[in-house]
């Protein structure tokens, strides 16, 4: 009777994998298991309720790399805003960060009545710092953007020209004092017109020894302060004043450190950009991408910039301002496509995890790391992650650890505006999949919700197993965009708490479990 009974058992169990696991598996592959185990005591860092970021850049359709134009239409200054899909796009967020800049943000002039001289766009021109002459914002344009934005129900982060009234020397060290007066007519026609404006920023990439040139941290800390004495005075009254941020570049931790040390009261955000996976055209870019212990370098930027804030007598915190992790333009096909989503998933749950507030991904649309298709609109794969990530996981991050193969990561957050906890689990294996299962540790122990046997999840993979699909499924259904460019629903699948969560090869997955509910995430 006992063998007859284990028969029956085996039976029922395999008959619930090859059920269970249909739209989760593909090919043939061998089967691991793992542990995740999440400590629930206390959170270990707290992002912004809108973590999710994306950027729009200043290119123009003739920027270029590696002999590959990416940019078409996607600059701010002519992207299509009557576009349905990408009106969608940013509504789905209810309230998605953008922030607009870019390397060319130093060059640009705001077309205000202070400014007698003609609003010329940027031409090319090789022998000028970055390829480009100066270009100019028009305020018709930036009313364009202010409304739409305003439709779209965005949160805008404005990037400021900080080389303004500064002189450029041989070495690319830019001296002198930051001559505030276009941005300051900016500002004023801004708040004239009534536009929300989340934060200003001054200021890409001219930090450390800089990207086309460099300001001394002394410098910047003055300039920062102008800002701040700007918009404390132009809002003067408003309940809600914007963030003043800087400055917008790549970490260099005795520059940041001085510059924090000399703003103890002028910056609210401290910006800087993640380019890790080197250079667009590096054909290692997806071998780098798959690898989880070259992953792990990532972290350090986030270790570093937590240090200094810490040791500071600052109140600022650590935002990532620019991140499209493979400079110039990123490559097509890899980082537009569904295996980025190893790195770019990874760099959200790492981030996080070092109490970084806001998370701004290089682009929302343009080159070749889009979130959106630069030339459809349509939504690349790592929309429908980042989408995921801001439904699902809560702004209180708790230290979670895997135990089994190598090749998973793992995140957990308190779950958005529900009770419980949310995973994310990544399975880096081309070959194996990985039967999860859910464990708690901590002083206090969890309070389990009775009755709730079951957790939702969102099982995401690439059409036809294809790493280099610009397409993605989701619980087995290919997510495409309705007939009236609509994003589409994005519905879980319902498994018992007795089963293990099972992570197909080159998949990841978000686990929605209410019934866990852990003493960090009890407000």
């Amino acid at each position: 009777m006992c063998i007859l009974f284990k028969l029956v058992l085996l039976y029922l169990w395999v008959h619930w994998v090859n059920k269970g696991s249909d739209f989760v598996t593909g090919g043939s592959g061998n089967v691991t298991s793992g542990t995740v185990f999440v400590n629930g005591t206390a959170s270990i860092g707290k992002t912004d309720d809108n973590f999710i970021c994306a950027t729009l850049d200043w290119w123009p359709p003739n920027k270029c790399d590696y002999g590959t134009c990416s940019w078409e239409r996607a600059s701010l200054l002519n992207l299509d805003l009557s576009n349905p899909i990408l009106l969608n796009a940013i509504k789905a967020f209810s309230s998605l960060k953008i922030r607009m800049g870019g390397t060319l943000q130093d060059k640009v002039i705001y077309e205000t009545k202070d400014d007698k001289s003609p609003c010329a766009s940027f031409v090319k021109n090789s022998s000028e710092m970055f390829g480009f002459s100066k270009g100019c914002l028009p305020m018709s344009r930036w009313d364009q953007l202010n409304v739409f934005f305003k439709k779209a129900g965005a949160m805008v982060v404005f990037g400021l020209n900080a080389l303004s009234g500064k002189t450029i020397r041989s070495d690319g060290s830019a001296t002198g004092a930051w001559n505030s007066s276009n941005a300051e007519s900016l500002i004023r026609y801004t708040v004239n017109k009534g536009y929300s404006i989340h934060g200003w920023e001054l200021g890409n990439e001219l930090c450390g020894t800089g990207v086309g040139a460099k300001v001394a941290p002394d410098q910047y800390a003055s300039d920062v302060k102008s800002l701040e004495n700007i918009v404390q005075n132009i809002y003067r009254g408003f309940e809600v004043k914007p963030l003043v941020i800087a400055p917008g570049g790549f970490i260099d931790t005795n520059w940041f450190a001085q510059l924090i040390q000399r703003t103890p009261k002028s910056l609210q955000v401290v910006t800087q950009h993640i380019y890790n996976l080197g250079p667009g055209n590096d054909n290692q870019l997806i071998n780098n991408i798959l690898d989880p212990s070259y992953l792990d370098g990532g972290a350090q930027p986030f270790r570093d910039l937590e240090a200094i804030l810490k040791n500071s007598a600052t109140p600022a915190v650590a935002w990532v301002g620019e991140a499209g992790g493979a400079y110039n333009s990123g490559q097509n096909l890899v980082t537009n496509s569904f295996v980025n989503a190893f790195w770019y998933l990874d760099q959200l749950g790492m981030a996080s995890s070092y109490d970084t507030k806001t998370y701004c991904r290089q682009t929302l649309i343009g080159g070749n790391y889009g979130l959106l298709n630069t030339a459809t609109f349509v939504p690349n794969p790592d929309y429908y992650g980042s989408l995921l990530w801001h439904r699902l996981m809560g702004s209180n991050v708790l230290s979670t650890s895997f135990s089994g193969t190598t090749g998973v990561r793992a995140y957990a957050h308190c779950s958005k505006q529900s009770q419980g906890i949310t995973l994310l689990l990544i399975n880096f294996n081309a070959n194996i999949s990985v039967n999860v299962r859910v464990a708690t540790e901590g002083e206090q122990a969890p309070r389990i919700k009775l009755g709730n046997t079951s957790r939702e999840e969102y099982h995401v993979t690439a059409k036809d197993e294809n790493l280099h699909s610009q397409k993605v499924v989701l619980n087995g259904k290919i997510l495409a965009l309705n007939s009236s460019g609509g994003i589409p629903p994005m519905e879980p699948v319902n498994r018992s708490m007795t089963d293990p969560i099972i992570v197909a090869p080159f998949s990841y997955v978000f686990s929605h479990i209410s019934s866990i509910i852990l003493p960090a995430c009890i407000n």
